[in-house]
């Protein structure tokens, strides 16, 4: 068996401009989380701008994943860019966990499970859906 040429590149690690291109799609996804979470309030203590962040880049991620294996041979930038940058950069992880313990310190401890298992189950979903969605439109 041969081996084979996309696996051997994989191996040899990304190229420079990868590097670039994430850091710049990182800047963007940023850049778009500070201004959706600036422009959404969250009354009563739910964290609705970092929910909504998070569950619309895990449907993205998920579209673009699956838009990007029904292409033979994929875009080199595409995954640098959209999946690490803007949409690693967009959605937040930290931001979320955060979230969770400020709202136990509150006293709110119901509500901190409640996000938590929300996030997390949605945020599976929405990579489920995104990839239905994105192996569709790629039909």
């Amino acid at each position: 068996m041969l081996p084979d040429a996309t696996r051997t590149a994989e191996r040899e690690g990304p190229a420079p401009m990868a590097y670039l291109l994430a850091a710049l799609g990182g800047a963007l996804g940023a850049l778009a989380r500070w201004a959706l979470g600036e422009a959404l309030p969250s009354p009563g203590g739910w964290p609705w701008a970092t929910l909504l962040i998070n569950l619309t880049g895990c449907l993205l991620l998920g579209a673009l994943f699956a838009v990007l294996a029904a292409r033979s041979p994929e875009p080199l930038w595409a995954r640098p860019f959209l999946g690490v940058g803007v949409l690693g950069g967009y959605t937040t992880y930290s931001t979320f966990a955060v979230e969770v313990v400020d709202l136990v310190d509150d006293g709110a401890p119901l509500l901190a499970a409640g996000y938590l298992l929300v996030s997390v189950l949605g945020g599976v979903l929405a990579v489920a859906v995104g990839a239905l969605a994105g192996g569709r439109a790629t039909r």
